[in-house]
């Protein structure tokens, strides 16, 4: 009989390492994992990792409108410059000895005036604390009500704090661990730290009191742990995901992009039973920019830089150069995806139309061999080629120039390039965010207006955006300024990303999202 017990309890526990070794989540991450402190949640690689174990007072869901997290509402002043927020009393901080015999405490409206003090703290140097740079001052009120006072009406705030860097983060830890908080993470997300060998593995725990449920009631997240991995480059992940050791891969690499996608975007054969894809609008433009300071007529004249935007075909380019992932950049600088965007206003393949322009160009100024060069990094080789191939077929000739990304990003800075690949990559989900490089007070170096673009009407449209409350108002504003800047062309869009994610078939419930942020909780594993 006892041996019955035995053989038992043996069976039940082997099923039971089972069922929970099958509930893990894995996935890699090629660019390693600088810190789990959210202070310092700037790459993807950490605020993927960081967003599993914190949470702030709101958060953004899929299809980016702000949601409660740890506030369970909020108030906004008539004037859009106070923002006070009452929060959940039931918000436990993961376990850990440091907070005395229960082992853990509520969060309180000290917890984020303590929070964002840190963010602020010249010591702790954060790379988010620009996140604050309009607020005037905050305070917890009492246990449950935390204020924050704006310096100027932003309507993109809420947003802003949704970022993994307006965490909630328990003094009582950081002051123990100080700057080794980085490795001893403690917050109040749907997992919990477990073990991190840096460079080797990291794993996260379910948080069996974590506070947020589904739709049926049951409680979050449905998966037993997280399990990171660190394969130093994405042939290699891809490899170990094909063979079923990895459940998730993201993005499209070139080493593997032809082995799994045809040249239309769509599933290989081999892979059709075993994966999933998910694809959707990624907040990146990708652009070419004319920099309007430049001597060069060339750079000067509207009637060339219209040119270029009508003589190359961004469908063909990208299905040629990304196997059909992206989105043809036939509208604005905003992204689709992002309220505002107007497919509407901008450029569509029109060679003849672009001929005629380059005609117009020779007899307007007596330069019979026009001619640019594109500044670019080795990496987008391939698109300033084609776009180079094109746009001779019209009577332009094209250089382009190859530099490395550091020396392009200072020359670009300083108006050093006439003419340059950038992408720009939403920071917070707001068109404010793309139409800021075009604002004619934000000239680079001192500010992210690369081109030098400059435009009154622009700059009163931009300003008046600020203290346009209503929702459906500001989103004409925006579409009517990135109308304003394609008809004076300071750049060439040429496509916006997409968010494109692989999964094994068990996986269910990952969803996407256009800022690619990496959310488990709702993740289940179904064998």
């Amino acid at each position: 009989m006892k041996y019955c017990v035995i053989l038992f309890l043996f069976f039940f526990n082997c099923t039971k390492t089972k069922k929970q070794t099958q509930n893990v989540f894995r996935y890699n991450e090629h660019k390693n994992i600088g810190s789990l402190d959210p202070a310092f949640a700037k790459d993807n690689a950490d605020i993927w990792a960081v967003n599993q174990l914190f949470n702030g007072l709101v958060q953004m869901d899929e299809a980016l409108n702000v949601e409660p997290a740890i506030a369970k509402s909020w108030n906004i002043s008539d004037d859009a410059l106070t923002y006070t927020f009452t929060l959940k009393n039931d918000i436990l901080f993961h376990k850990h000895h440091l907070f005395g015999i229960d082992s853990t405490r509520t969060v309180k409206a000290s917890d984020f005036e303590y929070s964002f003090n840190r963010l602020l703290d010249q010591q702790i140097a954060s790379p988010g604390s620009w996140v604050l740079n309009k607020v005037e001052k905050f305070e917890a009120i009492n246990d449950t009500t935390f204020q924050i006072q704006l310096k100027q009406a932003f309507p993109a705030f809420l947003g802003l704090l949704t970022m993994k860097y307006c965490s909630v983060v328990p003094h009582e830890i950081v002051e123990h661990y100080k700057g080794d908080f980085r490795s001893n993470p403690i917050g109040t997300g749907p997992f919990k730290f477990k073990r991190w060998e840096e460079n080797i593995k990291l794993v996260f725990r379910k948080n069996e009191t974590y506070f947020e449920i589904d739709e049926k009631g049951n409680q979050l997240p449905y998966l037993e742990a997280v399990a990171i991995t660190f394969l130093p480059d994405k042939q290699s992940e891809f490899l170990q995901f094909a063979q079923g050791n990895l459940d998730y891969v993201s993005g499209l690499d070139a080493s593997y992009k032809d082995e799994i996608l045809t040249a239309k975007g769509d599933l290989r054969e081999q892979y059709v039973n075993d994966v999933n894809m998910i694809r959707g609008p990624y907040l990146n433009t990708e652009y070419l920019a004319f920099y309007m300071d430049s001597s060069l007529p060339e750079i000067q004249s509207s009637v060339l830089r219209k040119a270029v935007n009508y003589g190359f075909d961004r469908q063909k380019m990208m299905i040629y150069l990304r196997n059909g992932i992206g989105i043809p950049a036939n509208g604005g600088f905003i992204p689709k995806g992002l309220p505002g965007y107007n497919e509407t206003i901008g450029f569509t393949y029109n060679p003849e139309k672009a001929k005629q322009l380059i005609e117009q160009f020779k007899t307007e100024t007596g330069i019979n061999n026009p001619e640019i060069t594109i500044t670019t990094t080795s990496n987008y080789l391939s698109f300033c080629e084609f776009i180079q191939r094109e746009l001779q077929k019209i009577g332009l000739t094209v250089q382009v120039d190859v530099i490395p990304a550091a020396t392009l990003k200072d020359a670009k800075a300083n108006g050093k390039l006439d003419m340059f690949r950038a992408s720009w990559v939403a920071d917070y989900p707001d068109a404010e965010n793309y139409l800021s490089l075009y604002y004619s007070k934000n000239f680079a170096p001192n500010g992210p207006n690369y081109t030098h673009f400059k435009n009154e009407q622009f700059d009163l449209w931009f300003e008046q955006s600020f203290t346009e409350t209503n929702i459906t108002e500001r989103e004409k504003l925006y579409s009517k300024m990135d109308s304003l800047v394609m008809d004076n062309t300071p750049i060439v869009p040429l496509f916006y990303d997409e968010v494109v994610r692989f999964t094994r078939k068990d996986i269910k419930g990952l969803g996407i999202n256009p800022i690619n942020l990496l959310d488990l909780k709702r993740v289940q594993k179904v064998k």
